[in-house]
């Protein structure tokens, strides 16, 4: 298995200089968290996730969980590791002090996300899915459910899941059939059956909080119709402590392609006894503020794996001997060189860079915005960096797990037969990174929610607070001719995009199947183009600071790289997109 190093510098640069994370500390409740206590925090997490978590991948990979006679048993070593993350604080570093919590800023706690998916997103999965549950929870729940639940979530002495899918419906949850039946005391009556539910069952915690989909007797029809209850594994006592066991159980563990050593199961809910977390008929308002935050996060685990990938693969180029240059011995001392030396490695390593640097970049401008929505004094503000958030969150989920994919499949590329063997660890990069393109709604569902809901949204105003950034920054910037190998490029994609959005837009709205025929081409090329902004912002910085040392050279060269060699993906993009729907739908049924 690759060692795993922590991009600490990488993420100082993204956070402090290139988006200004100082003024965090700005923001009411953000007044204590300097650069230096940001610093020490994730210098911390890096020692967390590179002595414990990392060693653990492999391992934990090979065991898997084990599921015996109702009871999931996590791989060797994950409840030791868990108990030590726990003790650390790391389970509540972005909840509210109010419970327990560290309030940490959102732009912190993704760089922590980031490295604990890149180290053992199995591990990830459990502390990840009780924090969406804590999203859930603090925004809808009755002060009672909060008082009992939330500081056992916060702490992490309690882990949370949640549960959608049903064995008949997935991503059409107006399909689900999980009932709640009201009782006299103020609690329902849950039953039915909800599969793939990560993190489900396990022995790292004492006690499980279930959110849990169901319709009540006098339910609507459809989406309208769904509640949103919690439902723990254990029932508890009025002074805090655990009662008896509660009407739900696992049913089985799921035998997958990856992220093995995370517990994926078919939970049984029989008479389980659970409390309404919010209004009747408006679960999906609720849930979908856990699904959002979770968006986020699994288009982190994307950009984490990659990661854990390309520290593998540049480590393998530099030390594999193998052929000699095309343009002549580089290393005469040698019986080879290494694999450094071709060009066609170093278009790999460089593809997977360009990706994660520019994704980081992405990812940590959503956060910073997110903690803008939920904190800056000024409404307006807030109402700008929600309408931010509301167009991104598909972009992230969808192009950085794709895009994670992708570097992950080059790792392996770059390690040849050896990356197809378990013994490196490559491999299982790829096997763990793959289901991140399908849970928390499957990419093709973030293209048709990006075309669908957030393009025609308020007569597009959730696009303008992506698209004025970057038509402001390429005016102020066309001029200067130092800069214009990367705005040049930049214009070009996104003046491409905006003709997607009106090809998109005009047809979409007479022809349906047109927008969801372009749908997960124009969110690549849309995620395409934010990207190259961001870079254009990175290589204008690092020319400023280029003399100072490797870093920034590095990063004008990452940035050239991806303008000349990944932004052209744009052109085709917008051609295909502009083909029209017409080759998909007219194709025979039957002759599929």
């Amino acid at each position: 298995m690759p060692a795993y190093k922590a991009p600490l510098r990488d993420m100082r640069y993204v956070l402090f200089e290139l988006l200004g994370g100082d003024d965090l500390t700005s923001l009411p409740g953000f007044e204590d968290f300097s650069r230096d206590t940001i610093d020490a925090v994730l210098e911390e997490a890096a020692k967390v996730c590179e002595q414990v978590l990392q060693p653990l991948n492999r391992s934990g990979d090979e065991e898997g969980c084990a599921f015996e006679n109702g009871v999931v048993r996590t791989p060797k070593g994950f409840k030791q590791a868990y108990g030590a993350f726990r003790e650390g604080g790391w389970t509540g570093i972005a909840c509210d002090p109010a419970y327990g919590g560290q309030g940490l800023p959102a732009a912190v706690n993704t760089l922590v996300e980031e490295m604990i998916c890149a180290a053992n997103l199995s591990f990830g999965m459990y502390p990840g899915l009780s924090h969406g549950a804590y999203v859930s929870l603090h925004g809808y729940g009755s002060d009672a459910l909060k008082d009992t639940y939330l500081p056992k979530l916060v702490d992490g002495t309690w882990s949370g899941t949640m549960c959608l899918t049903e064995p008949h419906c997935g991503t059409d949850l107006g399909l689900l059939r999980t009932r709640a039946i009201p009782q006299g005391d103020g609690s329902c009556k849950i039953t039915g059956t909800k599969i793939f539910i990560s993190a489900g069952e396990h022995d790292l915690t004492e006690n499980i909080v279930h959110l849990v989909l169901a319709r009540l007797p006098d339910a609507p029809k459809g989406v309208k119709g769904i509640s949103l209850f919690l439902t723990p594994k254990y029932l508890v006592k009025p002074d805090g402590s655990l009662g008896a066991r509660n009407g739900v159980a696992c049913g089985s563990i799921e035998h997958k392609m990856g992220i093995k050593a995370s517990s994926t199961c078919v939970m049984n809910f029989d008479g389980a006894q659970g409390w309404l977390i919010g209004e009747p008929h408006k679960g999906m308002q609720a849930m979908f503020a856990m699904m959002n935050a979770e968006r986020l996060a699994v288009g982190v685990q994307g950009l984490g794996l990659a990661e854990a990938s390309y520290q593998g693969a540049a480590a393998y180029a530099r030390e594999r001997l193998q052929g000699r240059s095309l343009s002549g011995v580089k290393y005469p001392d040698k019986p080879a060189d290494p694999l450094l030396v071709h060009p066609d490695i170093r278009r790999m390593l460089l593809t997977q860079r360009a990706y994660i640097e520019g994704s980081r970049a992405l990812a940590v401008w959503a956060a910073k915005t997110l903690d803008l929505a939920k904190r800056h004094a000024d409404p307006a503000e807030r109402a700008k960096a929600e309408d931010f958030i509301a167009v991104v969150t598909p972009v992230i989920k969808a192009l950085l797990t794709d895009l994670g994919f992708e570097a992950t499949n080059l790792g392996v590329q770059i390690f040849g037969g050896h990356g197809y063997i378990r013994e490196n660890g490559m491999e299982q990069l790829v096997r763990d990174c793959r289901i991140a393109q399908i849970y928390e709604g499957a990419n093709g569902i973030q293209a048709l929610d990006l075309v669908g809901r957030k393009m025609p949204a308020h007569a597009g105003r959730f696009l303008r607070s992506v698209f004025h950034p970057i038509s402001d920054h390429i005016a102020a910037k066309k001029s200067d001719p130092a800069l214009a190998e990367f705005i040049a490029p930049l214009e070009k994609a996104f003046v491409r995009l905006q003709q997607a959005t009106t090809f998109v837009a005009q047809k979409g709205m007479a022809r349906p199947d047109e927008a969801g025929a372009a749908a997960s081409d124009y969110l690549r090329l849309f995620g395409l183009t934010v990207l190259a902004y961001l870079w254009a912002k990175m290589a204008e910085d690092s020319l400023a600071k280029a003399g100072q040392d490797g870093f920034y050279r590095a990063k004008i060269g990452t940035a050239r790289f991806f303008m000349e060699r990944l932004l052209p993906q744009t052109g085709a993009l917008l051609q295909a997109i502009t083909s029209g729907a017409k080759t998909m739908m007219a194709f025979e049924d039957a002759a599929f």
